[in-house]
């Protein structure tokens, strides 16, 4: 007998045309026919047709390690998650988790300075005391997270019993966390960072710092400036080392016109560490109409912050 000719003839006539694709009888057996395609499911049909699910793209990974012994870590999995998209699903995670470890701050300070200034320099310890000032006033004190300026703002304030709080960046050499903090956010991405800095402060205050510092105050005049953000104060402590920037702006950027007297209206330039406290509460109240006039801007006869229309120069960015 022959047996293949046995399994045809028993073999359903729908099972011809279970998802292949080539032809057969009309259902009339006259003629050729063409072979209807089956929706198939289950892992039988996956594997006709040698596709795979959703799920099982996500939850299975190539073995990398056929024929080799087990290897318990093997970073070459992991190389997709440095992609552009997947970086890009990280930066939005992590203004998700800032702005949630944040959003309970009420007023708030930032506080800027070199990572490198010892416990032991004066300038360390004005910082912890305006720490701890700026804390009985009923701010929260933020800081960059690291050592120096950034360690003894945050220890002033953790001391008076107030807010402490430190937005650490990972860097090539690793920045610790100092221990004066009792809200404490990491970072991978300095603009995430800086964000954090701009939407939860009332008002930064610039100790003497490097290239870091002056990023911090070149970003918070430039969205003063074209009014990305509301108008804070932005202190500068130290006269004698900010001496030289001051005059330059004023001798170089004002004379030449790239900007104008009124850019510098919440600019404040102080040795008192009383001062920066009073301006920041004034200013927290009553939107710095008293503090302008201690500011740079007043010292070049600029018009006050929201002058009229009807100033001198209606086209300077103030005169509105």
């Amino acid at each position: 007998m022959d047996h293949d000719q046995d399994r045809r003839a028993s073999r359903p006539a729908c099972d011809a045309g279970n998802g292949s694709t080539g032809e057969g009888a009309d259902d009339d057996g006259t003629g050729p026919r063409k072979i209807r395609p089956v929706f198939r499911t289950g892992a039988n049909a996956r594997a006709a047709l040698r596709q795979s699910t959703e799920d099982e793209q996500l939850l299975s990974r190539p073995n990398l390690g056929a024929g080799n012994a087990p290897t318990p870590r093997m970073p070459e999995l992991g190389a997709f998650t440095h992609e552009e998209p997947w970086r890009v699903l990280r930066i939005q995670g992590e203004f998700v988790h800032g702005i949630n470890a944040l959003a309970e701050l009420g007023a708030a300070v930032s506080v800027f300075g070199s990572a490198r200034t010892p416990p032991d320099d004066p300038v360390y310890e004005d910082a912890r005391r305006l720490g701890g000032m700026l804390a009985e006033a009923g701010f929260a004190v933020i800081t960059g997270g690291g050592p120096g300026i950034m360690e003894a703002a945050n220890r002033g304030a953790h001391e008076a019993g107030g807010v402490s709080v430190g937005c650490n960046i990972e860097l090539p050499f690793e920045q610790d966390a100092n221990e004066y903090t009792n809200l404490a956010v990491n970072f991978r991405y300095f603009f995430v960072r800086k964000t954090m800095f701009v939407k939860f402060s009332d008002g930064f205050v610039i100790f003497p710092g490097g290239f870091g510092t002056l990023d911090e105050l070149f970003e918070a005049l430039t969205l003063v400036q074209t009014r990305k953000i509301k108008r804070f104060p932005i202190i500068l402590y130290g006269t004698a080392f900010w001496k030289g920037l001051i005059d330059w702006v004023v001798g170089t950027l004002l004379e030449r016109k790239v900007i104008s007297a009124e850019d510098m209206n919440l600019l404040v330039v102080t040795d008192s560490l009383e001062e920066i406290r009073d301006v920041l509460v004034e200013c927290y109240q009553s939107r710095c109409w008293e503090a302008w006039k201690q500011s740079v801007g007043a010292s070049l006869d600029a018009d006050p912050p929201g002058a009229p229309a009807t100033a001198l120069d209606p086209a300077k960015s103030d005169a509105e």
